[in-house]
């Protein structure tokens, strides 16, 4: 049958429900046991083909994966949220409406529950014979066939909640992240890091080089805007008193989509009072340690075609050097610069020194950068949030976090000085040619440094990335559950259908 003649059947066995008197979609149904669980206390047991284990009884819910009626049988496969079991649905065993609406009132996809009885079947296969069935949610629309189903990705994060039932990858990977999250939460709470929750509506944007999304608040008839960092906020905490704090902060980017973007993400941001940016590096470590050791799967792990060795301790390369390394030019001989970043199809004219510079690092060092490395000490100019060497005051005392090529991290030791972040701020507003990305005045986080912000370190860290370098995915898409997409209607999405749609004689899956 073609995808909508399968809608029509499905209307109709629907209909019939109704005449039998049966919610089709269902009721509570409590006590309901993981299928790991039924597993591991079924394994102790050792049951033979054909053996059956009565005393161990349980229910069940899921939604049905294959479904294969043999005469006076019906085998069906359920998916929970841990993974699949083998029911088995008798004439014998449950009432007559029970055995009509396992026989032939049930579509693949649909949800059902069941109690019933542990046992083996004559091939081996772990089954729960029910005493019991029931109908908890009727599937209209056919889910994918397992060979014919959905080969457009676009079309997959679009309509996620079918991407997440039927392959159980993709439902891998978001437990992996909230796994990463957890790690990461509790490395940081048991070294004294308080968590907070900053503003996501800002009247002033800044804390990062980032074009906002705005909006306006209609009461208060002002322009506001989506944040693109919670930098400002969690420093004025610094200097209320908070000394360790962190925020699992979403932020927004009005900005391009590609396979390491996406307009909206999660951003974990840190600051250490009394700390730099060498803590910073060291709490980096920790962290990504902790995640790796919840997840497991060991610290060499594929990233695509790479092995990523994620061992402690991590290089520590300076940006100077690596720039003389990968691109041949002293950073300080900026015609020389200039005259090397033409190569690469970047035109310097009217950019800042400092802008031409990262453009060349960003275009000659970054794709080398495979293991994962700090690379420390940036051009100042580019850094106006970050406190300066002593040493020279070209130099601002900042790292990045590189892995295969992707920045992970981002790090400083923080401007705590009043007077020049004003100046900073005001520099950024004055040039001929201002980045519209930092062009703002916080005035208000100015006089917040005037009563005084401990010296600091303080970290961002993109959740989204390390997910998918954890994870061995190579698009953020994979690892955001509903990434931005262009809009379409649901006729146009079902006008790209699944390919041939999952009939009684299939099975669920990609």
């Amino acid at each position: 049958m073609s995808d909508s003649q399968q809608v029509a059947d499905r209307k109709a066995k629907l209909a019939r429900l109704a005449e039998l008197n049966v919610d089709p979609y269902g009721h509570r149904f409590p006590d309901t046991t993981a299928f790991t669980e039924i597993r591991a206390q079924a394994e102790p047991l050792h049951l033979e083909p054909g053996q059956h284990a009565e005393q161990l009884k349980f229910r069940v819910a899921g939604r049905i994966m294959l479904h294969r009626p043999v005469g006076k049988l019906v085998f069906m496969t359920l998916r929970d949220g841990t993974g699949d079991l083998q029911v088995g649905v008798s004439k014998a065993g449950v009432s007559e409406k029970d055995f009509t609406i396992a026989a032939k009132l049930v579509n693949l996809g649909d949800i059902v529950g069941a109690e019933g009885y542990i046992g083996k079947t004559k091939t081996g296969e772990l089954t729960l014979w029910a005493t019991n069935f029931t109908m908890l949610a009727k599937a209209i629309q056919p889910p994918p066939a397992k060979w014919h189903g959905l080969k457009d990705m676009d079309l997959r994060y679009r309509r996620r909640y079918v991407d997440l039932f039927t392959n159980p990858d993709v439902r891998e990977v978001f437990k992996q992240r909230s796994l990463i999250v957890d790690a990461i939460r509790r490395c940081l709470v048991d070294r004294g890091f308080f968590e907070v929750e900053t503003p996501v509506l800002q009247p002033i944007y800044g804390g990062a080089a980032a074009r906002p999304f705005t909006t306006h608040h209609n009461a208060l008839d002002m322009q506001l805007f989506l944040r693109i960092s919670p930098e400002l906020y969690l420093k004025r905490l610094l200097v209320g008193g908070i000394e360790r704090v962190f925020e699992f902060a979403r932020v927004f980017r009005n900005e391009g989509i590609d396979s390491s973007h996406n307009p909206e993400f999660t951003l974990l941001e840190i600051y250490q009072a009394y700390g730099d940016y060498h803590d910073m590096m060291e709490l980096t470590e920790a962290m990504v340690t902790a995640a790796i050791e919840r997840i497991g799967g060991g610290f060499k792990r594929k990233y695509g075609d790479l092995e990523i060795d994620f061992t402690p301790p991590w290089p520590r390369r300076k940006y100077a050097d690596l720039l003389k390394e990968h691109a041949g030019v002293d950073m300080s001989d900026i015609a020389a610069v200039r005259a090397k970043v033409r190569e690469y199809d970047i035109d310097p004219a009217g950019m800042d020194d400092a802008i031409v510079i990262n453009e060349l690092f960003e275009a000659t060092v970054e794709p080398k950068l495979i293991q994962p490395t700090f690379v420390l000490d940036y051009p100042a100019p580019i850094c106006p949030l970050t406190r300066r060497s002593p040493e020279d005051p070209n130099i601002a005392l900042r790292f990045e976090a590189f892995v295969a090529g992707h920045e992970l991290g981002n790090a400083y030791t923080e401007l705590n000085d009043p007077a020049i972040q004003e100046e900073n701020f005001r520099r950024n507003l004055a040039g001929e040619k201002k980045d519209e990305t930092m062009a703002v005045l916080d005035e208000d986080f100015v006089l917040a440094l005037q009563y005084g912000m401990p010296p600091a370190g303080g970290l961002g860290v993109g959740i989204d990335r390390l997910v998918m370098l954890l994870t061995n995915s190579t698009s953020i898409r994979d690892v955001i559950l509903f990434p931005l997409q262009r809009p379409r209607t649901v006729a146009e999405d079902l006008d790209d259908t699944y390919g041939q749609g999952a009939d009684d004689a299939s099975e669920i899956g990609y």
